[in-house]
């Protein structure tokens, strides 16, 4: 079967996002397989209503941790940092700040990733306020759709509501964290939300896999 001819891409800007990565995995991966996950990821971004704003320019970064993340599981024995991936069904912003608020807290010990089946264009105000206050980053906070080279790369998946949306790969640890939906919420109510997910951190960074 001959194979399939790379993907064309609808944006010059979604080209250059490839040829970059592209550059950054020579060795790795091939050109047609990097066209083909940022084709992939702007076309999951365009299929979620929320997610319109600057979208060709967005889908390089879900598109450099699919990447990532396939590379991390195709290395000899799954080597490197453990991997967490925060996980909900509806939008992303209660994994966001589970991801923010482990970071500085597992002192980089730990890749934190996080993911929703309905991922908004940006982070909501009112959660980038109180992750702030708590010191937590969002340098790594964008529409990230649920993938199965993420899924495949964690070794522990934290959801929030997910039930059937989340695929189920053996032999990863699943937790379920039943906390609130900070979207849309009220200052202090999404302040009580962050501090309800940062007590669940300490137990979760005593049961990371070692490196």
């Amino acid at each position: 079967m001959p194979a399939s001819p790379p993907p064309v891409l609808p944006d010059e800007r979604l080209a250059a996002g490839a040829a970059r990565l592209a550059a950054q995995h020579t060795g790795h991966f091939s050109a047609e397989t990097v066209r083909h996950l940022v084709a992939d990821s702007y076309a999951q971004l365009a299929a979620a209503a929320r997610a319109r704003t600057h979208l060709v320019v967005m889908a390089e970064r879900p598109a450099a941790e699919r990447l990532d993340a396939l590379a991390h599981t195709q290395a000899t024995g799954g080597a490197g940092l453990p991997r967490v991936l925060f996980v909900a069904a509806t939008t992303p912003s209660a994994p966001q700040t589970a991801a923010a608020l482990l970071r500085p807290r597992a002192g980089g010990r730990v890749t934190a990733s996080s993911a929703g089946t309905d991922p908004a264009a940006e982070v909501e105000p009112e959660v980038a306020q109180v992750l702030s206050e708590a010191g937590g980053s969002l340098e790594d906070a964008f529409p990230k759709p649920l993938t199965d080279e993420v899924v495949q790369a964690a070794d522990i998946v934290v959801t929030r509501g997910c039930g059937d949306a989340c695929p189920i790969v053996p032999g990863r640890r699943y937790l379920d964290w039943p906390v609130a939906d900070p979207a849309g919420a009220p200052i202090t109510a999404v302040r009580a939300i962050r501090d309800e997910i940062d007590t669940h951190i300490p137990d979760l960074l005593t049961t990371l896999p070692d490196t």
